[in-house]
């Protein structure tokens, strides 16, 4: 890949940053998710990173969206059939619970004006039965690079959505974390090499938007 060609897929006008789930449950010591996921989130240096990243988007004029998770209240899911496995521990903890601190974004990461907050998803997907692709296409996105938590779920299943959708999907592996090593692994190593079009650190990244492509 040139520079050149660096520099022209990373356009302003047909990129996105995606923030998934960038709640204080997730990301602030005294969320209800931060102690299962402090090591690796300390580990690949994630909130750095991530304040990297929008801070590089925001001065690229990269579209931005956060992608959340469904805000969850005690009456949710009691007359569903299929609950996944993670619904049924978000049930339990009430993770992300509507009108709890956990639940506010992380405070570097709050939106500013003429980002984007998408409807909620229920699951993993940041598009499925969401507003995601729809806003996506009506600002003319084609490549949406993804950050946040987490690796194995809410980020690889999105990520894999959009690139059946005919987006370009980028992951940044170092602005991404997840509750053990072994899942960055399936995620990064494993999983994203067969459907992302990019896998890149934070700094390469920057570096490819900045003019000088570093892979």
């Amino acid at each position: 890949m040139t520079s050149e060609t660096s520099e022209a897929l990373y356009s302003p006008d047909r990129t996105a940053l995606l923030i998934i789930d960038p709640y204080n449950d997730f990301l602030s010591e005294g969320g209800k998710l931060w102690p299962r996921g402090k090591e690796v989130a300390e580990g690949v240096g994630l909130l750095d990173h991530m304040r990297t990243m929008l801070a590089t988007a925001r001065g690229q004029g990269f579209r931005v969206f956060i992608v959340p998770h469904h805000q969850t209240t005690p009456d949710d899911y009691v007359t569903w059939d299929h609950l996944s496995p993670t619904q049924q521990r978000i049930v339990r903890q009430q993770t992300f619970a509507a009108g709890s601190w956990g639940a506010e974004w992380y405070p570097d990461f709050r939106p500013g004006e003429g980002e984007f907050v998408t409807r909620q998803h229920w699951a993993s997907s940041g598009f499925a039965n969401t507003d995601l692709d729809f806003l996506l296409k009506q600002h003319h996105v084609r490549n949406v690079v993804l950050i946040g938590m987490r690796a194995n779920t809410c980020v690889d299943t999105t990520a894999r959505f959009g690139q059946e959708l005919g987006y370009h999907v980028t992951l940044v592996r170092d602005a991404i974390a997840a509750f053990s090593w072994a899942e960055m692994t399936a995620t990064c190593d494993i999983n994203a090499p067969l459907y992302a079009h990019a896998v890149l650190t934070t700094d390469e990244f920057v570096g490819i938007v900045n003019g000088g492509d570093s892979r």
